[in-house]
């Protein structure tokens, strides 16, 4: 994302301001040493001015001695009032006890002779040290210097206190003239600090052009824009970098395409896979998801990326991720659901970096719906055939063996142990012929022998088979007891001609009547229609006969299916009747159903695609 960097933020405006704020403190040193020695010397200079020279104190010595004290208050006045010094503010002079013997104000005439009562001055006397200080004046708001100096003895012994000088003298002055020159130097600092921060700028304009050209070409090569190149203004620093940056982005570009050259490859063996592929960070989340692995899990795209491969695959009650980690052989993963089967296998393998660490996983979904389905299949056909194949064969043996044993010598029971024994081996005849056609049908090897029929007239053709069959109470149609029903038919009157295998399409009606005579209770109606809609025809038959459960209709059409098995083994049905049915009305195009209430009745449905012939059709008798 290209951002502006605001002036104040940049690089540009931060060497600048670290340039200006360096030379600004380096004044502020040197202007803090110079105002603190200049202040220093001005002071020093001050006090060595505004001190008494020696003769004057020599001078106040010898007064101080008299024993004359007016006199020597008068000689000492005037010692005074020669000092010319408008910066001493105050002098006085005060003799060894304390009493003030002058001053050079003229105003405080009135005070001489009276005792001190300076605290500071006292001290000097006991002392006869010197003592000096700087004072704040809070009357006049002003700054005083004072000095306080003993005046000792001019006879032989020199530690001798003969008075005090007392001095204080006005500051302003030297104070004024510190803050004249402070001002002047702040006044220049801050030129030299506006100066140099323009030179700074300039100067580091120079310096960061180069970076904002590199930054640039930073941003491009992001952006998969790698066709600039940064101008190398010099072989410093700066121009090695630039060069660096121009190698950058020739090497980025050919990774770039290298890498997307295999990321299409990538993309496209993925999405051309058979089987679905999953991806996973470290963190066993999902970051890939080919079309295939979408569609095999029933989901959304949105709903697989970023979520956790236990999650995605319902095996999260199963496995862990660490557990996913060790496992080497494949998984069978059951995502079934009352509306659909789905059975995946899945192979589960690590990626890893060259230094080892687990980075993610790869998930292998291979749909083995079909094939568990048909091994499902498979395994329930050789179990089916073989129970349904032993019953007779059981029957058979006993009445062989009972034979064998001497009863064939019993002309009552020979014959009829020989009819059973017979009917045993016709009814295995028929379950064999049955698995033969389907295994044709599944093969493909079936042909049919196709003609134009009017199915009006075959279909009451069929039914009056079974009305006869009733009338002559035979069993010239197999497996079909006698019984007590009555077939009602419900036919549009427009005659419909459909290119149908009349043979196959016979059987076909033969077993579902079959099972409408042996399901319908003695006196039943069954009810047969045949009607034209769209570009279909279909015919149903429905009877009142026992009716199918619900969790049986889905099933009906399966191989050797049975509602109930007990009745239909025992009426010598094979349970390939429905089966065989389905597969001959599908290799006519067309489609078979059933609608059933159990306890009422079931109603078979067929249909066939239908196009009207223009012209005259004719019907061979």
């Amino acid at each position: 994302m290209n951002k502006r960097v605001n002036f104040f933020q940049s690089i540009h405006f931060k060497i600048a301001l670290v340039f200006a704020m360096l030379l600004l403190l380096t004044l502020q040193i040197v202007g803090a040493y110079f105002v603190q020695q200049l202040k220093s010397d001005n002071l020093k200079t001050f006090k060595q001015r505004i001190e008494l020279s020696t003769y004057v104190d020599n001078s106040l010595i010898e007064n101080l001695e008299k024993t004359d004290a007016k006199v020597a208050n008068r000689k000492i006045k005037e010692i005074l009032e020669d000092v010319n010094d408008t910066n001493a503010a105050e002098i006085q002079v005060i003799d060894a006890k304390g009493t003030i013997r002058g001053d050079n104000a003229v105003n405080n005439s009135s005070i001489v002779g009276q005792r001190s009562t300076n605290a500071e001055v006292s001290q000097v006397i006991y002392s006869g040290r010197p003592y000096s200080k700087t004072t704040y004046d809070h009357n006049d708001n002003k700054r005083y210097y004072i000095s306080i100096t003993p005046l000792f003895s001019s006879s032989g012994n020199s530690n001798t206190i003969v008075g005090v000088v007392y001095l204080r003298a006005n500051l302003e002055s030297v104070y004024d003239s510190i803050n004249k020159i402070t001002i002047i130097f702040a006044t220049a600092a801050l030129i030299a600090t506006v100066i140099g921060l323009v030179l700074a700028i300039l100067i580091s304009s120079a310096i960061t052009s180069p970076i904002d050209e590199m930054k640039k070409q930073t941003e491009r090569i992001a952006r998969g824009d790698y066709s600039g190149q940064v101008k190398i203004y010099g072989n410093d620093e700066l121009g090695l970098l630039a060069q660096a940056v121009n190698d950058l982005s020739d090497r980025v570009e050919e990774a770039q395409e290298s890498s997307e050259a295999e990321r299409r490859r990538l993309d496209s063996i993925l999405a051309h896979m058979s089987d679905g592929v999953l991806a996973t960070d470290r963190r066993g989340n999902v970051i890939i998801a080919n079309d295939m692995a979408i569609a095999d899990l029933g989901l959304e795209e949105e709903e697989i990326l970023g979520r956790s491969i236990l999650d995605v695959l319902q095996l999260k009650s199963q496995y862990s991720l660490r557990d996913l980690l060790k496992i080497q052989q494949e998984i069978l993963i059951d995502l079934s659901t009352p509306q659909q089967e789905q059975i995946l296998q899945a192979y589960f393998s690590l990626i890893k970096r060259e230094s080892g660490f687990i980075s993610g996983l790869v998930c292998v979904l291979h749909d083995v719906t079909e094939q568990q389905k048909i091994d499902e299949e498979r395994r329930e056909f050789v179990s089916n055939v073989s129970h349904e194949l032993r019953t007779p064969l059981t029957s058979m043996k006993s009445y062989l063996e009972a034979l064998n044993d001497g009863a064939w010598q019993d002309p009552k029971l020979a014959p009829t142990f020989l009819q059973i024994t017979q009917e045993e081996a016709d009814r295995m005849m028929r379950l064999i012929s049955d698995l033969l056609s389907l295994s044709r049908m599944d093969a493909g090897r079936t042909q049919l022998d196709l003609e134009l029929v009017n199915l009006n007239r075959l279909f009451n053709y069929i039914l009056n088979r079974f009305d006869m069959m009733l009338e002559k109470d035979n069993n010239d149609i197999r497996e079909v007891a006698p019984k007590n029903y009555t077939i009602r038919r419900d036919f549009t009157k427009r005659e419909l001609w459909v290119d149908i295998d009349t043979d196959k399409f016979i059987r076909v009606i033969d077993n579902i009547m079959n099972n409408a005579i042996k399901y319908s209770p003695d006196g039943g109606v069954i009810t047969c229609r045949l009607l034209e809609t769209h570009n279909h025809v279909i015919l149903s038959i429905s009877d009142q006969g026992l009716g199918i459960p619900k969790k049986d209709i889905n099933h009906v059409f399966d191989r050797f299916f049975r509602v109930d098995k007990a009745r239909s083994r025992a009426q010598g049905g094979t349970g390939l009747g429905l089966a065989i049915s389905k597969e001959v009305i599908e290799l006519h195009g067309g489609k078979i159903w059933v609608d059933s209430v159990e306890g009422k009745g079931s109603t078979f449905y067929i249909s066939l695609p239908y196009q009207e012939y223009e012209g005259d059709l004719w019907d061979e008798n």
